[in-house]
């Protein structure tokens, strides 16, 4: 007789006849849990009837500012009433200090917070908070990992809004597992998504990262919420950017740029100046494009660096790109535009800690490693925009009009665009191109990279 599958992975579904510590299908710890017998369910009376939709008041989930616009740019429109978000990001990046100055501007507009740290004590959140001017009056800090004590902070100061930092170390009395576990933090997500939905209470979850960047804990955790943020910076640089990987409120490819000061968390309502650094002088190598976040065109430069080496596998580096896609185009250059870089090292990165996965900007990186290989600098500031393929065409983009619109508005006069764009910006010399190769030979770096190439 065949045995039966009694334990099954809560991740995927996965099933074995033995209980493993680690799932064998989707590689998730502590997620395999026996299984039991299904259990017959009752029917009961619902406390509050379906309604007709067209009888359901959609002002009752209309989003509140939170008072900053960026942030508001990336939710939507604001916070949603019963919205649960959580904001991930690596530790020191500032998640705290964002969402002390989102506490503190709700609380200025009339309404209550409750701030809940489990992390620091009440006082040190307060001094923080005196540090950067985020005193309100409707403001309430407390000090709790327990989340009985949590409800019932919230069942005493009945907040309009909740920030709970971080969920990773508040447990649940008498639950299974460790906190910061998986079925703890499953339980402790799933209870305070069930209160917000009840309450109409706006919630804002601080999440831990794992050393490759995902959110940490099951991946449950990112289906439960109804925002996922992810707070990106450089330590050393003071440029913030807040993503959204997932929003049923409003778009889930927007970004939110801000300023990390002495005085707490500033915005930048025009971060395009940001990705891009200011020569004298022409600099070799070097190329602008304009990525599209959301909404939001972001002028952007890459740079890029070509030198001998000694290796039998040189390196390829990418900052800010994907390395695939740099792979790719390598190969595109050294097969269809005959820039031959086999025994060259290539690196390639953006300014600014700018990271682009826009198909349009292919042109503009290979445009910057063909001069860079060439040791060309352009006379005058240019911009590429395009997608290039396998065979070496320019392929078209979409927005064109808004990208060249927003390089012509920061001083750029002329750009590389795919052949019938048609396009036509005042004050911009627009050329199209077909080709990689063709883009090269009018650039005239194509002959100058191969012979420094060979």
């Amino acid at each position: 007789m065949a045995k039966t599958s009694a334990y099954r992975c809560s991740e995927c579904g996965w099933a074995t006849p033995r209980w493993v510590g680690r799932c064998g299908e989707c590689q998730a710890w502590g997620s395999v849990a026996q299984t039991q017998a299904p259990t017959r369910v009752s029917t009961s009376a619902p406390a509050r009837a379906a309604q007709p939709i067209r009888e359901v008041d959609p002002a009752e989930a209309k989003a509140v500012p939170t008072g900053l616009g960026e942030l508001d740019r990336v939710l939507g429109s604001g916070l949603t009433p019963g919205g649960v978000v959580l904001l991930a990001g690596e530790p020191g990046v500032g998640k705290s200090t964002l969402l002390l100055a989102v506490a503190s501007r709700w609380a200025q507009a009339g309404r209550k917070v409750l701030y809940v740290s489990a992390e620091e004590s009440a006082a040190q959140v307060g001094r923080r908070a005196q540090r950067i001017g985020a005193l309100a009056d409707g403001l309430f800090l407390a000090s709790e990992q327990d989340l009985s004590v949590v409800l019932g902070h919230i069942e005493e100061v009945a907040p309009s809004l909740l920030v709970l930092d971080s969920v990773q170390t508040v447990s649940v009395p008498g639950g299974d597992g460790v906190p910061g576990g998986v079925t703890q933090v499953k339980e402790v997500t799933q209870a305070l998504v069930r209160v917000a939905k009840q309450r109409g209470l706006a919630v804002l979850l601080v999440g831990h990262v794992t050393k490759e960047g995902a959110v940490a804990g099951p991946r449950t955790l990112e289906h439960l919420v109804d925002v996922v943020l992810t707070f990106e910076g450089d330590k050393h640089s003071e440029l913030r950017i807040v993503r959204a990987s997932k929003n049923r409120f409003g778009p889930a490819d927007e970004i939110g740029c801000f300023e990390m000061t002495e005085r707490g968390i500033a915005e930048v309502g025009d971060p395009s100046g940001l990705f891009v650094s200011h020569h004298d002088e022409p600099a070799c190598g070097s190329c602008l494009t304009v990525a599209v976040e959301g909404r939001r065109p972001l002028l952007t430069e890459l740079q890029a660096l070509v030198a001998a080496s000694a290796a039998q596998s040189p390196r390829r580096v990418a900052n800010g790109v994907d390395a695939g896609r740099l792979s790719l185009l390598l190969a595109v250059l050294g097969r269809r535009a005959k820039v031959k870089l086999g025994h060259k090292e290539v690196y390639v990165s953006t300014i600014g800690g700018a990271k682009t996965t826009d198909p349009a900007a292919d042109l503009a990186i290979a445009v910057a490693v063909a001069a860079a290989a060439g040791d060309e600098a352009f006379a005058r500031p240019l911009v590429a925009l395009g997608e290039v393929g396998l065979s070496g065409e320019v392929r078209r983009v979409s927005g064109l009009e808004r990208r060249l619109a927003e390089a012509a508005r920061l001083g750029v006069t002329l750009a590389l665009v795919p052949a019938g764009s048609r396009v036509k910006v005042p004050g911009l010399e627009v050329v199209e191109v077909s080709t990689l190769a063709q883009a090269l030979a009018i650039l005239g770096v194509r002959k100058k990279a191969r012979l420094e190439a060979a």
